[in-house]
């Protein structure tokens, strides 16, 4: 796919500060340059997603983001602030929060037990009423909330996995692979969930191998191609770009 660019800015776009600004971020594992000088930007409300091949670069993306590696150049700056060197756990406290592939529940622990850890740095008081939505969301959590969460299905887990982020009450919500392994059934639900989550006001930056139904939800998008952003621009017109048809969507 040929580096070229199709941006439509948003109208927010061109009002707001980002709410996160990626600049030339560049990590290596070793000697190999996963991401090479990527830039983006999210927008306050935005849905925007992440799409590209397998080793495009886009966990490693997310985890640079969310302070799980260090970049080797770059910046990232969050709520106009730069945050490298932050642990993950000093930008869950500022609302940065990400649902990892593959779940990363405490496979020991109850699925109450697992929600309750989504709000381990929260002290006010309505972390109670934040379950019950919780669990209104995802009634058959509710139904085995004593049950351990290694025991749940594949897509079981991945609403506890959503749950608990969204017990640590998310400015932006990093989401990598949600619908991975997935039954169809449950990939409907997990979409239905992210497009509510966006509705309600969180920021959501999408990394997902189902490129058309990323593309189909989100405001804008970006492609990544070995580590490098190739396309960028509004969903919707990604959706009909041929490089993006050919390469990501099959037709």
């Amino acid at each position: 796919m040929n580096a070229a660019t199709s941006h439509s800015a948003t109208p927010k776009a061109s009002v707001q500060t980002p709410l996160l600004s990626v600049r030339d971020l560049s990590v290596s594992y070793g000697g190999i340059q996963a991401v090479k000088a990527l830039s983006l930007d999210l927008f306050e409300g935005e849905l925007v997603s992440l799409i590209g091949a397998n080793g495009a670069g886009k966990t490693t993306t997310l985890k640079a983001i969310c302070g799980l590696l260090s970049p080797s150049a770059g910046e990232v700056r969050y709520l106009g602030q730069p945050i490298q060197g932050q642990g993950a756990w000093d930008l869950v406290a500022q609302g940065l929060v990400m649902v990892p592939e593959g779940r990363g529940i405490f496979t020991r622990m109850t699925i109450d037990e697992n929600l309750r850890m989504g709000a381990y740095l929260r002290k006010d008081a309505q972390i109670e009423s934040d379950m019950a939505a919780v669990y209104q969301r995802f009634p058959r959590l509710k139904e085995r909330h004593k049950q351990l969460a290694g025991t749940l299905s594949g897509g079981e887990q991945q609403m506890l996995a959503m749950g608990r982020a969204l017990l640590a009450r998310p400015k932006l919500l990093l989401l990598d692979e949600p619908s991975m392994g997935l039954a169809p059934i449950m990939v409907d639900l997990i979409f239905e969930v992210i497009r509510e989550v966006s509705q309600q006001g969180v920021t959501v930056l999408l990394v997902e191998q189902n490129a058309q139904r990323a593309l189909q939800m989100a405001d804008r998008a970006y492609v990544l191609d070995s580590g490098e952003v190739v396309l960028q621009g509004a969903a919707s017109e990604l959706l009909g770009n041929p490089q993006v048809q050919a390469a990501y969507l099959g037709v």
